[in-house]
Parts: structure tokens; C-alpha cells; sequence
């Protein structure tokens, strides 16, 4: 069976670890002093392509199965201490559904959401990502 593989270049090994183990809720399967993996079964990737942003990773994402996995895992970011952002009503992707917004140490942010239904045009996210953008400490 595949995987898919994301690699993130951080400035802080530390901090980094701390946020990615909070965010998938388990311990990194290797941790080294300049690297760390987790390798996981769940969750599964959800990978999409946009021509309506910068070219580039725009952001990463977890997509929740339902309403209390995403519970959980907001719960887990708003431990992390990084700002998070709630959205109850988000219309985006061709999609309906919930998300939570949060920038790991170096600023790349990360939505976690759950899709509730299909939209026939592609909506507008109204997330400003500059108050996802604050510097690890």
C-alpha cells in the first residue's frame, strides 16, 4: 500500500516536534536531533490542485471524518498555544463544511476540516492567513 509523503523544512527541530505531535496526537516514529517522522495510518491524504492561489504548497490539511474527530483535533491545536481560527459555515473547494485554521513554527498553515455537502461553484474561504502568520518563540 502507498502513502503519500510530505516533507516540511523547519528552523526549530524542538518546537516542531512538539506542534506535530499534538496535531496527530501520537508520538514521532523516528526523532533525531535534525529530523523526524511520523509514519501514519490515519489520517489518510487528501491532495488537490488550484489554480486560484500562488504556485507553491498553498497549505496542508487533515480532512476529519465527522464532527468529533475534528472536535478532537482542534482541541489538539488550541493546546499547541498558535493562534487557531474557526470556521462553523466555511463554502470552499466546491464544498461545504467546518474547518479549524492554524500556522505550525514556521508559518505554514494547516487546515483541518470536515466536509458537510457539494456547492456547484467554488466559494470564497473569508480566512485572512496573516493572523496565521506569528513566529515561533
Amino acid at each position: 500500500m502507498s502513502r503519500m509523503h510530505v516533507h516540511v523544512g523547519v528552523k526549530d527541530i524542538e518546537s516542531s516536534v512538539d506542534f506535530y505531535t499534538g496535531l496527530f496526537g501520537v508520538e514521532p516514529t523516528v526523532c533525531e536531533t535534525d529530523y523526524a517522522k511520523w509514519m501514519l495510518e490515519n489520517p489518510r491524504v487528501n491532495f488537490a490542485i488550484s489554480t486560484r492561489c500562488e504556485v507553491g504548497v498553498n497549505h496542508l490539511g487533515i480532512q476529519c471524518e465527522n464532527e468529533k474527530i475534528l472536535a478532537e483535533t482542534s482541541e489538539r491545536l488550541s493546546q499547541s498555544g498558535r493562534p487557531l481560527i474557526k470556521q462553523e459555515t466555511a463554502s470552499c473547494c466546491y464544498a461545504t463544511g467546518q474547518k479549524v485554521w492554524v500556522s505550525d513554527p514556521q508559518g505554514v498553515a494547516w487546515e483541518t476540516f470536515m466536509t458537510t455537502g457539494d456547492i456547484t461553484s467554488y466559494g470564497e474561504d473569508s480566512v485572512d492567513m496573516s493572523q496565521l502568520k506569528v513566529m515561533s518563540t
